[in-house]
């Protein structure tokens, strides 16, 4: 009888049919390899810098003894405290309004869908990069140079290098609207300027007005930090507490800063989400509906019911319906505003036209760039700022992971924990990391790990945030069918919520690491190490072909990493 020898164990049908998982592409091994690289340079960083426990302990008195002078705070009086507040909020106001004047053409040049021309694409986008680039505080310099003191410098720098954000902003979103309302116009014969005024600004409207109150946030903060160049209003008499040592009046201000900075953002914030609401499911109740029926449908882009009107020869003029006046009113109520800005600011035309007859003049001075001889310690300087932002990114990393963590409502499922971190990040977000320098800088002495802790300190308020927002943006279909299969909450967390929310984590530190370059330069200014300090004084000895060098090199670092986040985005996309 013939004996059968056993066979070996075959593959079961789905397991041999499952494909092969696909190797890493060369792209994606480049990118890898960048962010080790972006690593161990954080670590070396942090140990060059000397930021260590015992540094932070040994300044432990140090911070008794500033909380010593700082109290009793005191304010000024209440008129000139509302003083203050109105020349900010003109000028914050002000600068936004620009960016939005100067982000329009330059984002519908910049889209796709909008231009065909590749260089004028190409020309729009460089724009948008370079004036991303250039610090405000640069550009207040500048602008000083040529218009003197007053709040002209100060509108200007914000608004230029606001086109930055919002250009961007505005010409993705022009790239994501439907195209057929555009697309019939074009087909109808419609101009080019028909096109932009009926089928991109009325549902672009959502994302122009929520884009503005967002950047009104961001330069209202900025805004502190130009006042130790001389723009006016509570940064500016801030600046001048602390210079004189003055900690009560100058942190009185600080905290009024931070109150401020939180109730716009609050207030903002809750504009915008009821705007994008409204835009999204066009509802009629509550605050979108509130803002859709006040400006006719502005504010969420919707379509109201058309009355009817009369046609005919004799029919030119739109009767003054119930909906036209409200928009009038509307459109009345925004020129308002900026008519009181422009007072509160102290703007005059012909200081205006004064200083642009200067320009040509003034930046022959900034040209050709200077300072040789000092070029060996401004690229050591230019090291130390690039140490503070790469040891700030992982610093800030390290506390801001688990809050945002904390934050995100299908992670933690206690409503009090969500809440309580939720109400952290917006504090934290509401302080100006200038006051955190200020403070850093006072308790831990001159140099960078006082900048080195207000960035990452700050780093909770941003990178917390976008944390929270990802993971709440996760598939929660993967999470319920893993939950459903018997795993545990960490399971669920760490193989779907994680998982999934990972790529977006390694884009926010990358924006995070750009930002913290381009804030280790501004909190120079203020002694907390790096080439902001150099800057500020190539400045006020009116050095300024030695500022045309510290600029470029600045300009070099912001471009350069901004091409590595650029590039590690679309690796891991």
């Amino acid at each position: 009888m013939p004996v059968s020898t056993p066979s070996a164990p075959q593959k079961s049908a789905s397991t041999a049919e499952l494909p092969a998982a696909p190797p890493p592409s060369a792209r994606t091994i480049a990118a890898a390899v960048i962010l080790l690289a972006l690593l161990a340079a954080a670590i070396w960083s942090i140990i060059d810098l000397r930021i260590n426990i015992a540094s932070l302990a040994d300044s432990a008195s140090n911070a008794v003894d500033f909380a010593e002078r700082v109290f009793p705070l005191d304010f000024p009086p209440l008129g000139e405290l509302l003083g203050l507040v109105a020349t900010t909020l003109a000028i914050v106001t002000l600068a936004t309004a620009l960016s939005v004047v100067l982000s329009l053409p330059v984002a519908i040049f910049a889209a796709s869908n909008t231009t065909t021309g590749r260089m004028s694409r190409g020309t729009a986008r460089v724009l948008i990069v370079v004036a991303r680039a250039i610090p405000d505080l640069i550009l207040a310099i500048i602008f000083f140079r040529i218009f003197g003191l007053g709040a002209l410098p100060g509108i200007l720098a914000l608004g230029i290098h606001s086109v930055g954000m919002v250009a961007k902003l505005y010409a993705d979103a022009i790239e994501s609207l439907d195209n057929g309302p555009l697309e019939a116009i074009r087909a109808a014969g419609g101009s080019r300027l028909q096109q932009i005024t009926v089928g991109i600004i009325p549902p672009l409207m959502p994302q122009l007005i929520a884009t503005a109150l967002h950047r009104f946030d961001i330069n209202l903060r900025t805004s502190v930090v130009l006042g130790y160049v001389g723009v006016g209003g509570l940064g500016l008499e801030m600046a001048d507490a602390m210079r004189t040592l003055n900690y009560p009046r100058g942190m009185a201000l600080a905290l009024f800063v931070l109150v401020l900075c939180i109730v716009v953002e609050l207030l903002s914030g809750a504009i915008r989400s009821a705007i994008m609401a409204g835009a999204t499911t066009r509802r009629s109740g509550g605050l979108a509906g509130a803002l859709d029926r006040i400006s006719s449908g502005w504010f969420t882009g919707g379509r109201r019911a058309q009355t009817t009107r009369p046609t005919g020869p004799g029919a030119l003029v739109p009767p003054w319906t119930a909906e036209r006046v409200r928009r009038f009113a509307f459109v009345a109520a925004i020129a308002i505003v900026l008519a009181l800005a422009f007072l509160g600011s102290g703007l005059t035309w012909r200081d205006t036209f004064t200083g642009l007859a200067q320009v040509g003049p003034t930046v022959g001075l900034f040209f050709p760039p200077g300072g040789v001889d000092l070029l060996t310690m401004l690229l050591r300087e230019l090291l130390i700022t690039v140490e503070i932002a790469l040891a700030a990114t992982l610093l800030g990393a390290i506390l801001a992971l688990p809050i945002g963590i904390l934050a995100a409502r299908n992670v933690v499922s206690n409503r009090a924990v969500q809440t309580t971190f939720r109400v952290l990040i917006v504090l934290v977000r509401g302080i100006p990391e200038l006051i955190l320098a200020i403070i850093f800088v006072v308790v831990t002495g001159l140099g960078s790990v006082a900048g080195t802790l207000a960035l990452a300190i700050g780093a909770i308020g941003l990178l917390s945030k976008l944390v929270a927002d990802s993971l709440e943006e996760t598939d929660t279909r993967v999470q319920d069918a893993l939950r459903a299969s018997g795993a545990t909450g960490p399971q669920v967390f760490v193989a779907a919520t994680l998982r999934q929310a990972a790529p977006a984590f390694v884009a926010h530190l990358m924006y995070l690491l750009d930002v913290n370059v381009r804030s280790a330069t501004l909190l120079g200014i203020v002694g907390a190490g790096g080439i902001g300090f150099y800057l500020l004084n190539a400045s006020r000895v009116m050095q300024f072909d030695v500022v045309t060098t510290i600029v470029l090199m600045i300009l070099a670092v912001v471009l350069i990493i901004e091409g590595l986040a650029i590039f590690v985005r679309k690796a891991l996309s």
